[in-house]
């Protein structure tokens, strides 16, 4: 899986679409729904169902991130499938706080 910056992938198992901010340091595997993402240009593959264990949902907007591999995404297409890197689920960054303009 190459995760260039800019590049689009989807969930084998659900809706949700992502776009690559920041690539990980190292090859990492971008799961979504508890299955491996495609590009988004390949078809979905058959047979697969969504994991109960990644079941909480990627929201359109947010952007995931993994500290420990560095890898970066922005979700530009919810659905049902949670976002994870090599297994280890990713959550949602906190938006950053602006500064008072008094």
């Amino acid at each position: 899986m190459d995760l260039k910056p800019g590049s689009r992938w989807k969930s084998a198992v659900c809706d949700a679409e992502v776009v690559v901010v920041r690539p990980p340091k190292t090859p990492a595997e971008l799961e979504c729904g508890g299955h491996p993402m495609v590009a988004a240009t390949a078809a979905k593959p058959e047979g697969l169902s969504l994991s109960a264990d990644h079941s909480a949902g990627s929201q359109m907007g947010k952007r995931f991130a993994d500290e420990e591999s560095g890898l970066e995404v922005l979700c530009v297409k919810g659905g049902a499938g949670s976002l994870s890197i090599n297994g280890r689920a990713i959550g949602a960054k906190d938006a950053k706080k602006l500064p008072a303009s008094d």
